[in-house]
């Protein structure tokens, strides 16, 4: 599909000043029919989008939930008797077999066959935290971090510290693709005895596709690696027999929109025994004494799920797997290639009437390795930046939901705007507490971005606003 589209990158003019008119986009783009079928979901499942006429580009943010998807589940309590799984009464026993279930088809969602243990949590961060905190970091050990990582990421870097093990960041290139010679450089020369790499198979912010050789990569230099695939996996098939990362992170609720507050930590079982879980709670020993002062841990998943699992929802992400699979993850890939590819080529030809852009999008200028995310800065004629704050104040009066801010992704932030290294260290020795809008003040200049990103119940229609929305700032100066 993407070779089919890279010459499609940029279009004419007579089609950039033809955004509304539909048929010339079908024309350009006929693949988009075959995903008719999601169109057709949007009316039955999502009706409330167009009924409310809002114009929603946060997915990944958070994926929207179906209709029936709640249906299907409230049906499913109001007919079961489910109980705490911690014992083996009739309703505890019908909860645990559930949850076995579930277990069971997350790990075929993404065949992983016999390899790994499916671990629930509450989200991805949650399930990057058991790993973060179980790891035996030590002196003699690395942690190898890309500079684009989610701040889940980021904070493994104190438990390191912590256990006095170094820790490194590879960089990135302007265009926010790894520097590949630098990180294989990394991945070889740094030696120690337990090493962790840590990296996102997409982007949370630029929606760059990472390659995922590099979990091969690393291991051949005797690295296990965390891949972050939370925002990867709601438009792409994440294959584990294919590529075999000692531990992958999760979301559900950004893969089918319902239920939030649920997450896992796949674990491939040659690196589960690394895993020091440096506590117990509730459900995760078989024994413990306190005049004996002694406890023995669970195995495999029951280990790392402290407490009561959220047994009455753990279920619904069977269904929600199940309604992925319906759609299908390709028509899903395409749907949001498809709009993706006309939304970046139709922003990159937005100017003002001296020529200036209007918009600069970060990252590759065209879609290979590109996924449905796009990051970006609003300019005036004279080129002065928009506030991030006015973009998505404006965007809220027009019912259209976009996300602002530097998106818990610090790295690309520092990058896309230039900031200074040493300026950086110097505010962080400062005494007093410290926020976002504290550092810009410091630093004398705007910063963060903004955020759309594509889903696959997105249409036409909603790229066509958001286009039409960014018309608004066209021949205009910020205001002073």
């Amino acid at each position: 599909m993407l070779k089919r589209l890279k010459h499609r990158l940029f279009f004419n003019k007579s089609l950039g000043n033809a955004q509304g008119h539909f048929g010339e986009f079908i024309r350009r783009f006929p693949e988009y029919l075959e995903t008719q079928a999601l169109d057709e979901l949007r009316a039955k499942d999502f009706a409330r989008l167009d009924e409310q006429k809002h114009t929603y580009l946060d997915f990944t943010g958070g994926q929207l939930y179906g209709i029936s998807l709640l249906e299907r589940h409230q049906q499913f309590l109001a007919e079961n008797i489910l109980g705490n799984p911690h014992s083996i009464n009739p309703s505890s026993a019908l909860a645990e077999r559930h949850i076995h279930d579930t277990r069971k088809k997350v790990l075929e969602y993404f065949n992983a066959g016999e390899e790994y243990i499916c671990i629930f949590t509450a989200n991805a961060s949650a399930a990057i935290k058991i790993v973060a905190e179980s790891y035996p970091f030590e002196k003699t050990g690395q942690l190898l971090l890309t500079a684009d990582n989610h701040n889940s990421v980021n904070g493994i870097r104190e438990f390191a510290r912590k256990k006095q093990c170094p820790f490194h960041y590879a960089p990135l290139n302007a265009d926010l693709q790894f520097n590949e010679s630098v990180l294989e450089e990394t991945l070889e020369k740094l030696k120690g005895r337990n090493k962790l790499f840590a990296f996102p198979a997409q982007s949370n912010v630029s929606g760059l596709k990472h390659d995922l050789s590099w979990v091969e990569k690393a291991h051949s230099s005797g690295w296990h690696v965390l891949l972050d695939a939370a925002a990867f996996a709601p438009t792409n098939q994440l294959d584990l027999q294919e590529h075999c990362p000692d531990f992958v992170a999760l979301s559900f609720y950004k893969i089918f929109g319902y239920p939030t507050g649920l997450g896992a930590l796949l674990v491939k079982k040659t690196a589960f025994d690394l895993l020091e879980k440096p506590a117990f709670a509730g459900g995760t020993i078989t024994i413990v004494s306190v005049n004996g002062d002694g406890h023995y841990l669970e195995k495999e998943a029951a280990r790392f799920e402290d407490g009561t699992v959220n047994y009455l929802e753990i279920p619904a992400l069977k269904n929600g797997l199940e309604y992925i699979e319906a759609i299908g993850i390709d028509q899903i890939g395409l749907r949001v290639e498809v709009l993706t590819t006309f939304l970046l080529s139709q922003l990159q030809q937005l100017k003002h009437y001296n020529g200036q852009a209007l918009i600069k999008i970060y990252g590759p200028n065209s879609m290979e390795k590109r996924g449905g995310t796009l990051v970006m800065n609003f300019y005036d004629e004279e080129g002065e930046l928009y506030d991030f704050q006015q973009i998505e104040s404006d965007a809220f009066r027009h019912n259209i939901s976009i996300r602002t801010g530097c998106f818990c992704n610090p790295g690309i932030d520092e990058i896309n705007h230039g900031l200074d290294h040493e300026q950086l260290k110097r505010y962080f020795k400062l005494e007093g507490e410290k926020n976002y809008f504290d550092l810009i003040r410091f630093l004398g200049m705007k910063r963060g971005a903004v955020r759309v990103s594509l889903g696959f119940v997105t249409n036409y229609k909603d790229i066509a606003k958001f286009l039409s929305f960014c018309k608004l700032y066209l021949n205009k100066k910020v205001a002073q």
